[in-house]
């Protein structure tokens, strides 16, 4: 390494000084003397125009058309091994260095795009990277799209752009994320209205993509069948009319027809069952209300343990198996299917709470030997090692925990709301809920579950919080809880089908190796454009 970057110097200093070149190159009106062999070696463009059509060393290869700019740009680049990259030169350091295949310089810039992606320019990137055959670039952008369609649909210009082709094909796809179908019908109405006389004949076609089964009876008869396009068009009407049929007389629970995939699912993980820990695994799919058994199984002489999901792992964080306390973390990787044992904690703990936060995992409170705990510690997977942090004002245990994400102005912050839930008071079970907002240092009632409970799951899904399981009068309970800090009420959603208690809860994003248990969920597909 240390060779190659003496070489490189040496190099660099010779171009800069216009010695021992054997070529050169004009662009627009500047002219370069180069170093044929470097240009060779991070260029298959230039090799084979310096092997298959040399000139003579007093004539110049011309480019007229490339701007000196970006020659020099990919010049530092074949001298340096790099190039800095920013948003004034990398749409033209982009299309330049796809012209002579400079495959570094064609990272950097997608690279640089891929952190760039947001709601008004992934259009235009998913674009660019289709023209110029990056398709890594094109798929993390398509992917964007698709993630974050509501907003796209609704503010970004780029949208607007779109042929009606690129606009079907979007609305079709499985991972479209909406929450409701009609986020689809309005993002289609904005495109139409956009240029209606060119636009106005497309309806049909569009809205055959539209989910119309997954639409509440009143919002096709109030809102879609009075719409002056629909209305206009025989075919439109006809689509309407059979769906409201349909749906009228079907007395289904589930949806007729296959609903869009969420980009995150619940996963409930173990348990304690029947006096025994399980080694049970569910996933619950918030689209179509539904949770499914998976085949995965893992070590189930514990319970009473902490659940996190963080970058493709699933990890179980200490314990009790009602003889001894663990301070002993597994971590299960979605990609091998493994249980791998990763580093220990400093304390052995049961009965903890357990967050994820900027890339780490937080283990807070809990008990040991039937004492409760104040302490905490974070685990960075980086190091695989534990630290211990500051430790909380007061001793908690069998707590649930959760942090709410948000953006203001822009700006990813994270609303660290941690809301505490009080289970045994005086032997009584308690269904209250108090949250604490650390910008203002304060603890506040929200509104109580609607059942007492203890040792539930708890996660965070879609930006509304859910309590899956538990204890209740001294038996195991199966009601799963949301609650929508929007209305600041919970309301009651599908149950898992057992009575699970004691049973942990994670989040996991969209993950091509959740391809065949989402699979197995009714009117279901999973097929990923790319990893999450």
């Amino acid at each position: 390494f240390a060779s190659h970057r003496l070489t490189s110097t040496v190099f660099s200093e010779l171009f800069l000084e216009g010695q021992l070149c054997d070529s050169v190159i004009r662009a627009g009106d500047v002219e370069f003397k180069i170093h044929r062999i470097i240009l060779c070696n991070c260029s298959a463009y230039f090799r084979d125009l310096f092997c298959y059509k040399p000139l003579p060393s007093n004539e110049a290869y011309n480019f007229p058309t490339v701007s000196p700019k970006a020659m020099s740009l990919i010049l530092e680049y074949a001298y340096t091994q790099s190039v800095v990259v920013t948003e004034d030169n990398v749409l033209e350091l982009l299309v330049e260095a796809d012209h002579f295949i400079v495959t570094g310089v064609i990272q950097a810039c997608c690279d640089f795009l891929e952190r760039k992606l947001c709601v008004n320019n992934c259009v235009s990137i998913c674009n660019l990277a289709h023209l110029h055959n990056c398709p890594d670039l094109r798929g993390k952008a398509y992917l964007y799209i698709l993630h974050h369609f509501e907003e796209v649909g609704a503010l970004s210009l780029e949208f607007l752009q779109l042929s009606v082709q690129q606009l079907s094909d979007l609305i079709e796809k499985d991972e479209l994320n909406v929450k409701q179908e009609s986020t689809v019908f309005e993002a289609i109405l904005r495109w139409i209205n956009y240029s209606p006389v060119e636009r106005g004949c497309d309806m049909p076609a569009l809205l055959k993509k539209v989910r119309l089964l997954l639409m509440p009876t009143e919002y096709l008869v109030d809102t879609v069948s009075r719409n002056d396009l629909v209305i206009s068009s025989p075919a439109c009407m006809n689509m309407v009319t059979t769906a409201v049929k349909m749906l009228n007389e079907s007395n289904m629970e589930r949806p007729l027809t296959q609903t869009r995939l969420p980009s995150e699912v619940l996963l409930a993980v173990g348990g304690w069952v029947s006096h025994f820990p399980s080694n049970k695994i569910e996933l619950y799919n918030v689209r179509a209300d539904h949770w499914v058994p998976l085949s995965w199984r893992h070590n189930a002489s514990l319970g009473f343990y902490g659940c996190a999901y963080l970058n493709g792992c699933v990890y179980c964080i200490g314990g009790f198996d009602f003889i001894s306390y663990s301070s002993h973390v597994r971590r299960f990787s979605l990609t091998s299917r493994t249980w791998t044992e990763v580093g220990s904690m400093h304390e052995e703990r049961g009965f903890l709470s357990v967050v994820t936060l900027n890339g780490c995992i937080y283990a807070m409170g809990g008990c040991r030997q039937q004492k409760k705990l104040k302490t905490a510690e974070r685990y960075e997977p980086d190091t695989n090692q534990w630290t211990m942090i500051a430790s909380m004002h007061k001793r908690r245990t069998e707590a649930g925990a959760a942090t709410l994400h948000g953006k203001v102005s822009g700006i990813e912050v994270v609303e660290d709301l941690f809301y505490e839930f009080h289970k045994l008071e005086l032997q009584t079970q308690l269904r209250s809920v108090i949250a604490y907002d650390p910008r203002t240092r304060h603890w506040r009632n929200v509104a109580p579950m609607l059942h007492p409970r203890e040792n539930f799951g708890i996660a965070v899904l879609e930006d509304q919080l859910y309590v899956v399981g538990g204890f209740h009068n001294g038996g195991l309970f199966c009601n799963v809880e949301c609650y929508d800090e929007k209305t600041n009420r919970w309301y009651i959603v599908s149950d898992k089908g057992m009575t699970q208690g004691a049973v942990r809860c994670c989040v996991l994003k969209r993950h091509p190796d959740l391809t065949e248990p989402v699979n197995e969920m009714p009117f279901v597909l999973f097929e990923v454009v790319t990893a999450a």
